[in-house]
């Protein structure tokens, strides 16, 4: 019997993240058929609502990537 190969966190991270980066994509791919007018109608401050609630998101989980890289202030 060979022994299993051990998924190392590097490899976990890419299957984990690759999944979830394209379930992701999927989910703005579908937001998109919102924009047919024949089917829907909105507001422009609506659409502003959205973005900017889904930009915000992006910011603060890019940001939680990034924390341990900036250079903290120091006198």
């Amino acid at each position: 019997m060979e022994k299993e190969e051990k998924e190392t966190r590097h490899e976990r991270f890419k299957r984990v993240a690759s999944k979830r980066t394209n379930e992701i994509l999927e989910k703005i791919r579908i937001l998109g058929n919102c924009s047919n007018k024949s089917s829907y109608e909105y507001r422009e401050e609506e659409i502003n609502k959205i973005f900017s609630e889904i930009d915000k998101n992006l910011k603060l989980t890019k940001a939680k990537f990034l924390a341990g890289k900036r250079e903290r202030f120091k006198l």
